[in-house]
């Protein structure tokens, strides 16, 4: 069987290869100098976009056949079918880019505001209205320690090419500014993206190595180090979820996340929840700016929520919600694994970009060298002793109810 899955999995490589869902809903850079210069003059008017909706049916149709012809009952049968079956929801997201339509396939694909959260915990909305109020409560108090100078995208450039140079030992990857970037930073197997005449803070310099190098180009250049299953080093958008969680865990565990980054990306899911629920373009624009972001990164964060559908309302591409419900899941499977005394699957998590289910059903093609375990581990991974300190201390400290504590608890000694 393994012959026939690998058979299968190259057929799945090849009909997807000319797939780029976020390139395909992305905007012209023009489009923000032309809103920003007519909002600055006092016109509110709602951006343009127009998309080339491809013809997909030949790739749609190859998947289901690769679907069918996978086996059910084995681990990398179902994963092949669950892959194809992803890729083929994104067939018909980008058949009907610029219409409403893709709302449905973008949650389909990615979930929506209100999802529950692993556990039968509360919802990603309701995570992310905690982050938001959380950080506003503090929001002077370390407005005051903030550093007062940005560092350049060449510097930052320069400082990443050189840990890349040292950590990837067996590959190059580049580090390239791009001025039509509208995010700060991509990142793919050989190369990450910075976008130009743009400022970054240390923390984003710290988030920028641990999430898009030591995640998002590690597992994919751990995944094309697999000898016979190659789609493990594209991200499907059914592994975007995982992918995002797990690179945004990493800020998390190495110090690397802000509140303020926690604000920002729960921001973007009440954004999401405005859209699909009426507000257009310009009021999503100003929810923006009223919670503190700049003119610049308000017409960025609003564009990630309206890409690929009308600017008018009652759409929304969804995409943004998997980072903090990623993130959350994540954590909870690093916890498991512990508890559970599995360590090894944390490991397994970065040989390819796969989702949480599939480290658990693949772990038998580990043990039995059909897959290969990875190749490049995260430095904090590697201090596997640290990690789990950490995830020891997180286990025990969260059976303590800060409601029942009051200050004298907190006294130690006399």
């Amino acid at each position: 069987m393994l012959e026939h899955h690998a058979a299968l999995d190259a057929r799945l490589v090849a009909a997807v290869r000319g797939i780029r869902l976020l390139q395909a809903v992305s905007w012209p850079q023009h489009v923000q100098q032309d809103f920003l210069a007519g909002w600055r003059a006092g016109r509110s008017v709602l951006p343009q976009v127009r998309y080339d909706a491809p013809e997909l049916g030949d790739v749609r149709r190859e998947l289901a056949a690769i679907a069918a012809a996978a086996d059910a009952d084995e681990p990398l049968g179902m994963y092949l079918r669950r892959t194809a079956d992803s890729w083929s929801v994104a067939t018909q997201l980008l058949e009907a880019v610029g219409t409403p339509a893709v709302t449905e396939h973008s949650v389909r694909l990615f979930g929506r505001p209100g999802d529950i959260l692993p556990g039968d915990g509360p919802s990603n909305l309701d995570a992310a209205r905690h982050f938001i109020g959380f950080a506003d409560e503090l929001d002077q108090e370390l407005h005051v320690a903030e550093a007062d100078y940005v560092l350049s995208a060449q510097t930052v450039q320069a400082e990443l090419q050189l840990a890349m140079d040292r950590f990837f030992v067996h590959h190059a990857v580049t580090v390239e500014l791009d001025p039509e970037l509208i995010a700060k930073a991509a990142a793919g197997p050989t190369r990450i993206r910075l976008r130009s005449g743009t400022g970054f803070s240390e923390y984003d310099r710290h988030q920028l190595l641990e999430h898009e190098a030591f995640v998002h180009t590690l597992t994919g250049l751990n995944g094309r180090e697999q000898p016979h299953f190659k789609s493990l080093a594209r991200t499907s958008p059914r592994v975007t979820a995982t992918q995002e969680g797990l690179a945004t865990f990493a800020e998390l565990v190495t110090g690397a996340i802000d509140i303020e980054r926690l604000k920002r990306i729960s921001l973007r899911i009440v954004a999401i929840h405005m859209a699909m629920h009426g507000a257009d373009f310009v009021e999503v624009f100003r929810f923006f700016l009223d919670a503190g972001q700049t003119e610049a990164d308000s017409f960025a964060s609003t564009q990630r929520v309206f890409r690929g559908v009308p600017t008018t309302g009652g759409a929304a591409f969804t995409k943004d919600t998997v980072y903090l419900h990623g993130l959350l899941s994540v954590h909870t499977f690093f916890r498991w694994c512990l508890r559970h005394r599995r360590l090894r699957l944390t490991r397994l998590l970065f040989a390819g970009k796969m989702t949480l289910q599939d480290v658990f059903a693949l772990e038998p093609m580990f043990d039995a060298g059909v897959l290969a375990e990875p190749l490049y581990q995260p430095p904090w991974v590697q201090r596997a002793a640290g990690l789990a300190g950490m995830l020891a201390f997180s286990l025990f400290a969260n059976r303590i109810r800060l409601d029942r504590v009051d200050a004298d608890d907190l006294v130690l000694g006399l």
